[in-house]
């Protein structure tokens, strides 16, 4: 499976359609070597059934070792009430990340009459956002030195009464930990875009249009479903001015589609998309975020369909303050599928381009729709790809179509649900509340939230 993820992340694409049958072949060998979940998440035609069987094909051996581990450690916990319910965040993401964006002001926003907060980290990246994180829990721990038995230990000795994974089978993640089950309850949030399997977490911070009730045989986690977007966003720092067109690479005239999603991400089929809106939009540029390692490939690609390379332009990374800034540059962000756009498309609303998807079936195909009902745009939800096309091409060539949508996301920016961390801080905090009262009550984990 490294072949796929290397193939994916340089976009080599001659072998795209053999991989989803391998997918399906690995599954279906018990004794062959288990998938990275996170393949799959961006394998065009995989279900969220099969991400829940590859996640707990992929934990498998680990949660049997895991067993006997929990037994030698005996670890019980007091179920008293108590005046603070104490949060546990395990991440490896507590720098300048993009987990780390969202969330910081939620954590900025919790109420610490009634929850006390805690980071265990293990990543020892420094800079402005780790002061910062630093400053919003009530205890920073580093526990990078440490095995999962010790990590473990020290949650549990610290009396973490929910601890929430922001990691999954991401980069670097250490379910380990969660897998010894150092806390009464555990939570699967925000980092990682489907089920973890059975026996890691109880509960899935959600929302009703990202995971519908009718896809929780996918889930071996009980949804916590928040009234709107499951994705947090602060509203802290507007974007400072945008610099000039050129200044930023892009030609001086001329539609801006972008995307800056990872190019993982991005399949032949979404790419002929494109390259059918370039063709269609004379003068056109296709803003994608660089990727040393495909731009090669992408330009090769885009050849190959009758477009000028010189139509892609790639922009180079830079701090978040400085993206957004050149974000609003952009006339339309363009979603990816089936892996879409998340951070990149908050980050595209808040500094007000609009961005057009469609909605499929899994989790991770579904995020930029729940955005765009919280903002409340959900015009730009297309209910299939020629609609997204159409979409797309009429925003490029009616100028006041796209001023309209672009004054309605200004107006709906602040006032909509999708911004408003107090708000969503407090609904948050709800679930952990009902999945305490729960726990306390010896009430097994249950859907629990919005209605």
């Amino acid at each position: 499976m490294k072949s796929i993820s290397r193939s994916r992340a340089m976009c080599e694409w001659d072998d795209f359609a053999s991989a989803a049958p391998q997918i399906r072949a690995a599954l279906a060998t018990p004794d062959g070597p288990p998938t990275p979940p996170f393949i799959l998440l961006s394998e065009p035609g995989i279900t969220a059934s099969e991400q829940r069987a590859c996640s707990e094909s992929w934990t498998a051996a680990r949660r049997l070792a895991a067993a006997p581990l929990r037994a030698r450690l005996d670890m019980r916990f007091d179920l008293s009430p108590r005046g603070r319910i104490c949060l546990g965040y395990l991440s490896n993401d507590f720098h300048d990340h993009a987990t780390a964006h969202l969330l910081v002001e939620t954590l900025e926003a919790h109420d610490r009459s009634r929850f006390e907060i805690r980071a265990y980290s293990y990543c020892g990246l420094e800079g402005a956002m780790r002061t910062r994180l630093r400053a919003a829990f009530d205890a920073f721990i580093d526990i990078s030195a440490l095995t999962d038995v010790e990590a473990a230990r020290r949650i549990h000795a610290d009396g973490v009464d929910i601890l929430i994974d922001l990691k999954g089978f991401t980069r670097g993640a250490r379910t380990g930990v969660m897998m010894l089950r150092p806390a009464p309850v555990q939570v699967n949030y925000l980092g990682y875009p489907g089920t973890l399997g059975a026996g890691v977490c109880d509960y899935i911070v959600t929302d009703r249009y990202v995971t519908p009730p009718s896809s929780s045989s996918a889930y071996s986690e009980a949804f916590a479903y928040l009234p709107n977007a499951y994705q947090p966003h602060g509203r802290g720092a507007p974007p400072r001015a945008a610099p000039s067109r050129g200044a930023a690479g892009l030609p001086e005239e001329g539609f801006v589609y972008c995307c800056f999603n990872q190019a993982y991400k991005l399949t032949p089929f979404i790419f002929d998309l494109w390259a059918r809106l370039l063709e269609a939009t004379p003068g056109a540029v296709l803003w994608l975020s660089a990727a040393m390692l495909a731009e090669g490939n992408l330009r090769n690609e885009i050849r190959s369909r009758g477009i000028d390379a010189r139509r892609l332009v790639f922009a180079p990374h830079l701090p978040q303050a400085e993206h957004l800034a050149r974000l609003q540059l952009a006339d339309l962000a363009l979603d990816t599928a089936p892996f879409g756009s998340h951070t990149t498309a908050s980050d595209a609303l808040w500094a007000g381009v609009p961005i057009v998807t469609c909605a499929g079936d899994t989790f991770p195909s579904r995020v930029a729709g729940s955005l765009l009902h919280a903002i409340g745009l959900p015009e730009l939800i297309a209910p299939d790809f020629g609609a997204y096309f159409e979409i797309a091409l009429a925003m490029a060539d009616d100028p006041s179509r796209c001023a309209d949508l672009r004054a309605k996301l200004a107006a709906n920016r602040l006032t909509t649900a999708l911004f408003d961390v107090y708000a969503y801080t407090r609904a948050l905090e709800s679930l952990f509340e009902i999945m305490w009262s729960r726990r306390l009550a010896g009430a097994p984990p249950a859907v629990i939230g919005a209605a």
